[in-house]
């Protein structure tokens, strides 16, 4: 008030002299006392809400305040003239106002919601990320141990989501309607050709890959951006973790596992290796089962990661895993012999290059060599030997906050061999391929992804030619809670070995074309997700005569739902997965348009994980409809699981499962005489423990 008074007699002043009356507020101040204080004041708002904690302050100065609970802010300023007054809140773009100090009084500051860039986008559709920073989907390694029905296995962790189908004979991912071999791993990028352990006929398998090798994993339900290819229904890709920083070494042991592993960390890099036994003998010896094994499962596995990061940005990564695996069944008058070897390497290298650009190179190898004795009749003998080498280089650039850009070229170099009696095969063959990606904010809160791929086969070989597919995927986010996308594209795989042999090397590659509308809401405590979608199969294999032809096709639809909670019970998260899928085919040697076998038309999963003291306890229930064969429709899939996970210390961890715990019989499928086929054995208990000699984890010492 003092101050406003003394701006009133100046100007009494002046008008009686006359001379100056013609004076600008600016000219005024400029006569100021260079010791009078001047205060800044107003209020900021959002257009609707004031914005508590904003930062006002002058350019230049350390004269600002911050604003209060209703928007107002009020400070004193010594300078005099012309000022730059500042205002910025996490999320708004900042506001300047330059004018004469004296001015800066009672201002309405209305703020603008930043844009986000591009580069912070993060679209959920049909994806669900594990190992990221986020409150929901963190399922980082000890998650997926302590997973009811998992037993540590990732690819058992990821059937408690949406979009998969429960087939309890071979344990693989089934997505939407889709076969297991239309789901493809990539790790670092780079393809695996098979993510598989092996087994014997009607028995579960597992995933290769300890859930300890991982920082991150995106398993996609459908709907992926042209990066990755030869993927029919969905793509589960992994990123290995990066260089330790400290020695690790730890052991862990069950009845049926024993692991030791451990990684001596350098200044920038760093070296690890694992090593595995599998083995049933001792749990067939105590706990009775169904089949006859004239030799227990067993399998040998050795790893081993070396990583490096180099200044300047770059990162070096290196894998190979080798897995044997053996087995022996008394089936009738078969003896069935089964041993097969598994090598996967893989080399990636990541640096940037300058002006925003980002360069992706690597290299990945996988071999598999398969030889069972009596596989189908008494005496025969089976051989097969696949191998990939999957070439991949990527450039990406993130051109401004609102355009990113990537575009690479990759080659998969395949060739396999067959030999059963006197039939054999050879197939040699490789698939080039190119895509670019355009991610592109179109307006503030609506963001558009636009891909294409495209894949090229030798001419006059598996129909030759180019295969072109757009994809695209236009999001609106309104806010942090609420999301919305409608996705698109068009993807291809090519025929699995055996029916490319059978067609005289000459069926084209199958494509389905996707389409989905997802839907998520997220609170602090709850995620919500909903998803419809549409897939359409076309030049599927169809045996016809005695050779396969491109001329099959097919439909799947369905609903995919998924809640997650935090809110019951303090330390209690709960999960409900359901899906409902409507698949139809006219493929393989099918005489009509029908459900594939494979299929349930409802799926619910339901999870709760509990955490008392040191103490966690898991629970699941698992619900399938029945899934229809020639001879009959099984009756429905039903099991419930339980965990116990005790903390021990910060290097000892013990846990345990029984799975089933209520010992239904559960009818898998029929097989061609009518038989129910159902697991060796009702339940499963696994009982293991973790123990860390040279670090402060229980759970980071078994495959690094």
């Amino acid at each position: 008030m003092k101050h406003r008074i003394a701006h009133i007699v100046l100007l009494l002043l002046l008008g009686f002299g006359g001379h100056l009356m013609g004076l600008s507020a600016s000219t005024i101040t400029q006569h100021q006392s260079p010791n009078t204080p001047t205060i800044v004041s107003g209020t900021v708002t959002d257009g609707k809400e004031p914005l508590a904690g904003a930062n006002v302050f002058i350019i230049g100065t350390i004269d600002g305040c911050l604003t209060d609970s209703l928007g107002r802010f009020s400070f004193t300023v010594s300078t005099t003239g012309e000022v730059t007054l500042s205002a910025s809140f996490i999320g708004f773009e900042d506001y300047k106002l330059t004018a004469d100090a004296a001015r800066l009084t009672n201002l309405h500051i209305q703020m603008k919601q930043r844009a986000t860039s591009i580069d912070e986008v993060v679209v959920t559709a049909s994806t669900f990320s594990f190992g990221k920073s986020d409150n929901f989907n963190t399922m980082d390694a000890l998650d997926v141990v302590m997973a009811g029905n998992s037993c540590g296995d990732i690819v058992a962790a990821l059937q408690t989501l949406p979009g998969t189908q429960m087939v309890g004979e071979n344990g693989k991912l089934y997505v939407r309607g889709g076969e297991s071999d239309e789901c493809q791993t990539f790790v670092n990028g780079m393809h695996v050709l098979v993510p598989y352990s092996t087994n014997t006929e009607n028995s579960a398998v597992r995933g290769r890959f300890s859930p300890f090798l991982f920082k991150g994993i995106n398993f996609s339900l459908g709907g992926y951006g042209g990066e990755y290819g030869q993927a029919l229904s969905s793509v589960l890709p992994m990123e290995t973790t990066d260089a330790a920083t400290s020695d690790k070494f730890g052991v862990s042991a069950s009845l049926v596992d024993w692991n030791i592993g451990g990684t001596k960390a350098f200044r920038n890099s760093s070296l690890s290796f694992n090593a595995a036994l599998t083995s049933m003998g001792i749990f067939n010896r105590l706990f009775s089962e169904r089949f006859d094994f004239s030799r227990p499962y067993r399998k040998l596995s050795c790893e081993a990661q070396f990583k490096k990061e180099f200044k300047g940005s770059g990162v070096l990564k290196s894998y190979v895993g080798y897995d044997l695996t053996s087995v022996g069944q008394r089936i009738d008058s078969r003896n069935i012999s089964l041993k097969e070897h598994n090598i996967y390497a893989n080399a990636t290298y990541k640096t940037s290059i300058g002006r925003g650009y980002t360069l992706f190179a690597g290299i990945a190898n996988s071999s598999v060599v398969s030889n069972i004795d009596d596989a189908q009749t008494a005496g025969d003998h089976y051989h097969n030997f696949r191998n990939e080498i999957h070439l991949k280089a990527e450039l990406r650039k993130v051109c401004s906050d609102v355009l990113k850009l990537s575009t690479g070229a990759e080659d998969y170099l395949r060739n396999s061999t067959l030999r059963y009696d006197d039939y054999h095969y050879q197939l040699n063959y490789n698939i080039l391929a190119a895509h670019i990606d355009a991610q592109w904010r179109i307006i503030p809160r609506m963001f558009l992804n636009m891909s294409a791929r495209a894949e090229h086969l030798p001419s006059g070989r598996m129909g030759g030619g180019l295969l072109f597919m757009p994809r695209a995927t236009l999001s609106y986010i309104p806010s942090k809670q609420l999301q919305f996308s409608l996705v698109a594209g068009r993807y291809s795989q090519t025929a699995a070995d055996d029916y490319l042999a059978m067609s005289d090397k000459t069926l084209s590659q199958s494509t389905a074309d996707h389409a989905t509308l997802s839907m998520q809401w997220k609170s602090q405590t709850t995620l919500l997700r909903i998803e419809p979608y549409l897939k359409k199969y076309h030049h599927l294999p169809l045996l016809e005569g005695n050779t396969y032809q491109p001329n099959g096709y097919g439909t799947s639809r369905g609903l995919d739902i998924f809640l997650e909670d935090h809110s019951l019970l303090k330390n209690l998260s709960t999960t409900l997965s359901y899906s409902y899928n409507d698949s139809r085919r006219l493929y393989l040697d099918y005489t009509e348009e029908q459900m594939p076998d494979y299929c349930s038309r409802h799926n619910l999963r339901l999870t709760a994980k509990y955490g008392i003291g040191k103490v966690i306890i898991g629970l699941s229930e698992s619900y399938a409809s029945g899934r229809h064969f020639p001879n009959g429709t099984t009756p429905h899939y039903n099991s419930v699981d339980m965990n116990l996970t005790w903390l021990v210390s910060p290097k000892v961890i013990v846990y345990t499962s029984l799975n089933n715990i209520f010992g239904r019989t559960n009818v898998f499928r029929f097989d061609a005489n009518g038989t129910p086929v159902t697991a060796s054995r009702d339940r499963f208990l696994y009982i293991g423990i973790f123990v860390s000699l040279k670090n402060n984890k229980a759970y980071d010492i078994s495959n690094f």
